[in-house]
């Protein structure tokens, strides 16, 4: 935010922004019982794939950017296996997802395509 650092204008973390952004909105809306379960779970997962992009993008060695990204990658997986939990509990419907599943597919992509690069 005050850096301006170069992976701020990335593909990759402008999209784990939206999905992050949007796994807030979403989970405002969940039962007030999930509010210290699914609610921080899929929050700090979503928080952990735009965040270890962050982190990754700040690393010298290739080896260090890959593992980073690697992790944020198993943090979207872990996000979209908790909204199906979510839909399959009645908390939103396939349609109220659909947003966030396109951030999903789309950070994975592109996470996957910066492993593969070793970058």
């Amino acid at each position: 935010m005050f850096l301006h650092l170069a992976h701020t204008k990335t593909p990759v973390f402008l999209e784990s922004k939206k999905l992050t952004l949007e796994c807030y909105k979403i989970t405002k809306e969940f039962p007030q019982e999930e509010k210290f379960a699914m609610v921080q779970q899929i929050r700090r997962a979503a928080l952990s794939v735009h965040l270890n992009i962050a982190e990754g993008c700040s690393r010298k060695s290739g080896a260090e950017r890959k593992r980073f990204f690697e992790i944020s990658r198993s943090s979207v997986i872990e996000v979209d296996a908790a909204s199906d939990i979510a839909h399959e509990l009645n908390y939103k419907t396939e349609k109220q997802l659909q947003p966030l599943g396109g951030y999903l597919v789309n950070t994975f992509k592109q996470l996957t395509g910066l492993i593969g690069q070793g970058r």
